[in-house]
Parts: structure tokens; C-alpha cells; sequence
């Protein structure tokens, strides 16, 4: 099963929208099986951000990510990656679509609410970044066989 890796950044965290955010994706039909709420060390989210390292903004994504709480999260499903991003939406919130998660609550691209893995491999690395594999927790919701043929 697919597994991607989302962050309630501190400024979802700050406005109250982690049980909106996480009720989305439970009602898209995926599930959770990692949750914490973390203050990200200054480490963790360099290596979080490493593909920007040598982009100008590299230094305002850290100390951002630091600012505040985290609610880092592991989300399974077919096609969690893809449609994540979908319910995520566009990075820049002003171009967002109306119904994702940036587009009905975003403002800024620099306060842009949520992370979402782009891919199954970034997922895979981004899971293990923020979560060791005995905080996982492996389980079926009852409704899975109403998801899923």
C-alpha cells in the first residue's frame, strides 16, 4: 500500500485547521497511521528542505518550519501521493483551486499551510525522516472494503 508523508505547517497549526485538514483526508478514504505533534529541530528540517539547499529561499523555508509546532503525519492508500497533492493544491494559494485545502485556506505562498510528498520515492525518504518505523501503526479501517474492489 502507498504511503506519503504530510506536515500541518505552524501557520495550520496556529489557525486551528488540523481536525479540517486531517477530516479531508479521512473522508477522501485514506488512513492514518502516523501522527505527532513536533517542534522540528533546525536539522531535521535542513535535511526536510535538502533538495532547496542552493535556492535563495532555502533559509526562510527552516526557520519557518522551525517557528512553531508541526503535526507530521503518514497517511496509506491507493494513490495517496497523487491525490494528496490534489486535495493539497497549487503551491502558491492565490492560484489554488477553490475545494483544496491551500485554495479554501490559504493566503500566502510563504504561509502556504501544509507539506505533501511529490512523489512515492520523496514519501519514502520523507517518511523516515520524521518517523521511525515503530511509530507506525499497521491497520485496516472497517470501511476499506466499501473503498476499495
Amino acid at each position: 500500500m502507498e504511503r506519503t508523508f504530510l506536515a500541518i505547517k505552524p501557520d495550520g497549526v496556529q489557525r486551528g485547521l488540523i481536525g479540517e485538514i486531517i477530516r479531508r483526508f479521512e473522508t477522501k478514504g485514506f488512513t492514518l497511521i502516523g501522527l505527532k505533534l513536533v517542534k522540528a529541530s533546525r536539522e531535521l528540517a535542513e535535511q526536510h528542505y535538502d533538495v532547496h539547499k542552493e535556492r535563495p529561499f532555502f533559509g526562510s523555508l527552516v526557520e519557518f518550519i522551525t517557528s512553531g509546532p508541526v503535526v507530521a503525519m503518514v497517511w496509506e492508500g491507493e494513490g495517496v501521493v497523487s491525490s494528496a497533492r490534489k486535495l493539497i493544491g497549487a503551491t502558491n494559494p492565490l492560484t489554488a483551486e477553490p475545494g483544496t485545502i491551500r485554495g479554501d485556506f490559504g493566503i500566502s505562498i510563504g504561509r502556504n499551510l501544509i507539506h505533501g510528498s511529490d512523489a512515492i520515492e520523496t514519501a519514502q525518504r520523507e517518511v523516515s525522516l520524521w518517523f521511525k518505523e515503530e511509530e507506525l501503526v499497521a491497520w485496516q479501517p472497517h470501511l476499506t472494503p466499501w473503498l476499495h474492489e
